[in-house]
């Protein structure tokens, strides 16, 4: 497995670190029932505890780079500025990306993942889907993806909004008077 910007791999849709200088450097595992232990040209580099969380990420703070030196044009400003050129709403995203991660360099992987789809189905769709985005509180990358794959910067916002905030109307829902 290849380590990617933020220092990680992905094993089970979890996040491991290692150290940072081997950013871009291919890795082996070994795996077992209760650990993760990763290797650079046969020896060990980084050993954690299994994760089985998808979607998290298991990180040792000796494995970040000192105020991130080598990698310092990838920053959660240079990211932010970015997605300002795409629109305000691109921007919104982003950031609530980055801030939602212990670490903002966790949230590199789907900021550039977001910032990418620009580049594949325009910036205009791009800050469409953004500002639909940020008005429904979405950040995931994919929730983001496949709201551009359905068209859904097309369909009027207003809309789905006020329909999400009508009250439900059935006999079986009691409503708050009922635990009163």
């Amino acid at each position: 497995m290849r380590v990617h910007i933020d220092y990680h791999i992905e094993f089970a849709r979890h996040y491991y670190s290692v150290p940072h200088a081997l950013v871009g450097k291919e890795l082996d595992a070994r795996v077992s029932a209760t650990t993760v232990e990763l290797f650079h040209r046969g020896a060990r580099v980084a050993s954690h505890i299994r994760s089985r969380r998808a979607g998290g990420f298991t990180t040792c703070p000796e494995h970040m780079p000192a105020s991130h030196r080598e990698y310092a044009k990838w920053t959660p400003e240079r990211l932010r500025e970015w997605a300002e050129r795409i629109g305000p709403a691109s921007a919104s995203v982003i950031s609530a990306i980055l801030a939602a991660r212990r670490h903002p360099q966790q949230g590199f992987r789907s900021a550039l993942g977001v910032l990418r789809l620009g580049k594949l189905y325009g910036n205009d769709r791009l800050e469409a889907v953004c500002q639909r985005a940020h008005a429904l509180h979405i950040t995931s990358f994919k929730s983001i993806e496949s709201m551009l794959k359905n068209n859904l910067d097309r369909a009027a916002l207003a809309d789905k909004v006020a329909s999400a905030q009508l009250p439900l109307l059935h006999e079986n829902i009691r409503g708050p008077e009922y635990y009163h």
